[in-house]
């Protein structure tokens, strides 16, 4: 059993995507201690920047051709794309950032993308679990309503174009005690911290027997 782990977080030890994370891999590896963690952290170990541009560019050039920079990058992306193939189960921890998705799991993500064949499901049927969290509060009719657009561009590249059974768990509110402004929402903060929590924990222990 191979589970494949990204996080993508900036915050370090204050990460709660991390958090999040931790607890899902804590209850999976109890259920079922064999498994084999493959992890990447993008936000400690950040991806180049320009590896896509190049894999893409190299795409037009003969091979015998191409750049140094062009063969690290198309052998780059085949190796994310590997990662994800040769993977049993996904643990994705990626927070929304300014609004969108992490600019570290964007590379990523696009990178896997070009080191894959054109149309490939590359997890096809496999569990995967996303865990995004939000320093604000976005849903319907708070003042940032609409203002994700990091959890359904997650949602379709997961499930739509990867084909994984995904399941989805989100954290809101994450800057209250941090962001002064945001007092008057700690009891809510509170509970939404304990439900991502719970959920966390039960997807770590059913999947895991499960697979």
């Amino acid at each position: 059993m191979a589970v494949l782990r990204i996080d993508a977080s900036i915050l370090g030890p204050n990460s709660a995507s991390t958090e999040l994370a931790d607890l899902v891999e804590k209850e999976w590896t109890a259920a079922r201690p064999g498994t084999e963690i493959k992890r990447r952290h993008l936000g400690a170990e950040p991806l180049p920047a320009d590896a896509w541009a190049n894999a893409i560019h190299a795409g037009y050039v003969p091979a015998d051709q191409r750049t140094e920079a062009q063969h690290g990058a198309v052998n780059l992306a085949g190796e994310l794309a590997g990662e994800l193939r040769a993977a049993d189960a996904v643990i994705l921890a990626l927070p929304l950032y300014n609004y969108g998705i992490s600019q570290h799991a964007k590379v990523w993500i696009d990178l896997a993308m070009a080191g894959g064949e054109n149309g490939e499901k590359l997890l096809d049927g496999k569990p995967a679990v996303v865990l995004t969290t939000r320093g604000g509060a976005y849903g319907p009719g708070t003042p940032r309503d609409g203002w994700d657009h990091n959890t359904a561009y997650l949602r379709r590249v997961v499930a739509d174009i990867w084909g994984a059974e995904l399941t989805l768990i989100e954290r809101e509110f994450t800057l209250v005690g941090v962001n002064p402004a945001l007092d008057a929402f700690t009891e809510t903060a509170a509970l939404m911290r304990k439900t991502a929590h719970e959920a966390a924990v039960t997807v770590g222990r059913t999947l895991a027997t499960r697979v």
